[in-house]
């Protein structure tokens, strides 16, 4: 994960404007190592044939090598394929696992060639059951692993008269709406029900990436469209804040539900330990009598000592942001939250139950996030309330502190992209964002007090933007 943060934050020392177009070769070998698209039917008609990168490749399409369509880039495929960003790490996806990492891979967990395993194929190309005549194995994450099958709706988006209503009613996936897209990158970036479809504790034990998620981020990576005036016409203006508020509330919604899934929730007579936070368990271990725990006490986290705790990282960002957005609701997510921790120390059937209470909660908040527009004060608010003395306190492990720190950056670039903060401005405070990109940068050096500071500084200093 060093390379993931060395990345971004030579992103954030780019500047606002320019970083929403650069490309992170360490977060895009982190996307194509994610799990794989298949288990939001809800959101799309998987049952309409994939037809292939191919189908949407003419001059006249998206297959351009200048992106000076009228109506849309139409360079499309040309930025999914370019092998120097993060925006073409879709396409090479299946390439990675044919990598020397990804063939040891393979070979440790037994599953012979990484590029035919089902294990991996499952993640690292599209799934799609039904498959039309030019669709190609070797496109990897292709179009339609998000847009939907192209069946219905390919001869016809395009036409004179056509709108986007219709096109998704014939099976698009109208990735504009920020619960609909978070279920299709969960099943990307986080995991899925479906076999072969979940990274589990093992996996990672052989070698795989640890699997993080934050939505209006990795959206912004994948970009291949400019948000013009007819983009805002067809599909409404995108609202960073909401973005990154819905994912964060989703991301645990679908962890809790694979927690509670009893073939993916234990792994013989252990809990599956790809849900709990990895820094709890992986520390320094010393038998000298002056050793001291390297350990610091989370008040989110009502359990004993010495127990592996479940990851809270979107549990730490929610609870930011509904003490700003929806305080009763967020009340209710705390306790919540404690007792699903609290649970985890008693036994499996306690924490199945509390888990769904949890749950439940998670999805309120995303649809309040949803349907809520975020403006320049409400913006702020969550940006104080994260370094806050309420929240700063969860920061003791490295993956929720990871969150926060993308949170930041996420939050200030969606205050200049909306107008709030003059870019100029904002640029004068990347020295206090890359000093906590600096303190999540190595895993196995991570600081807590070290990363409140400078979580703290960066707060205050975006503070006298107002």
């Amino acid at each position: 994960m060093s390379g993931v943060f060395a990345s971004l934050r030579a992103r954030a020392a780019a500047g606002l404007a320019l970083c929403l177009c650069l490309g992170l070769a360490a977060i895009a070998l982190m996307i194509a190592f994610g799990a794989s698209p298949s288990t939001a039917q809800s959101a799309r008609t998987d049952a309409a044939a994939h037809l292939g990168v191919a189908s949407c490749s003419g001059s006249t399409c998206h297959g351009r090598q200048e992106g000076d369509g009228k109506v849309v880039r139409q360079d499309e495929i040309k930025l999914w394929q370019e092998e120097s960003t993060a925006g073409g790490t879709h396409s090479r996806a299946l390439r990675l696992i044919g990598t020397a990492r990804g063939q040891a891979i393979a070979a440790r967990l037994g599953i012979g060639d990484a590029t035919q395993a089902p294990m991996c194929l499952g993640c690292h190309a599209d799934p799609a059951p039904n498959r039309g005549p030019r669709f190609q194995k070797s496109d990897a994450i292709g179009c339609e692993a998000c847009h939907g099958g192209a069946q219905n709706w390919l001869q016809s988006h395009y036409t004179v008269g056509a709108s986007h209503a219709r096109n998704v009613a014939q099976g698009m996936v109208p990735l504009e709406n920020p619960k609909v897209r978070a279920s299709v990158c969960l099943d990307c970036h986080f995991g899925s029900a479906d076999p072969g479809q979940f990274v589990n504790h093992r996996i990672m034990a052989a070698g795989h990436p640890r699997i993080v998620f934050e939505m209006d981020l990795f959206s912004t990576l994948q970009q291949h469209h400019n948000e013009d005036a007819d983009y805002a016409a067809r599909k409404g203006r995108t609202d960073n804040v909401r973005m990154w508020a819905t994912g964060q509330a989703m991301a645990l919604e679908r962890a809790l539900s694979l927690f509670s899934t009893p073939r993916i929730g234990q792994e013989g007579i252990f809990p599956e330990f790809y849900f709990f936070d990895c820094h709890t368990c992986h520390r320094r271990i010393s038998d000298e009598p002056s050793a001291r725990p390297t350990g610091v006490p989370n008040p989110g986290r009502p359990i004993p000592d010495g127990m592996p705790a479940f990851n809270d990282e979107n549990m730490i960002m929610l609870s930011a942001a509904a003490r700003v957005v929806a305080p009763e609701l967020g009340r209710r997510f705390e306790a919540d939250a404690r007792a699903f921790h609290a649970a985890l120390a008693r036994d499996r059937g306690s924490a199945v139950a509390a888990a769904a209470r949890l749950r439940e909660t998670a999805g309120a908040l995303a649809e309040a996030f949803s349907r809520r527009s975020f403006g320049r004060t409400e913006t702020f608010a969550i940006i104080d309330s994260i370094a806050s003395e309420a929240i700063s306190p969860r920061f003791t492990d490295y993956e929720g502190s990871v969150q926060a720190v993308m949170a930041m950056d996420t939050l200030l670039n969606a205050l200049v992209n909306g107008g709030g903060v003059n870019g100029n401005a904002a640029g004068a405070i990347r020295a206090e964002i890359n000093r906590a990109y600096a303190a999540v940068r190595e895993p196995n050096s991570y600081k807590p007090l070290e990363f409140r500071r400078a979580l703290g500084g960066a707060a205050r200093t975006i503070r006298t933007l107002r």
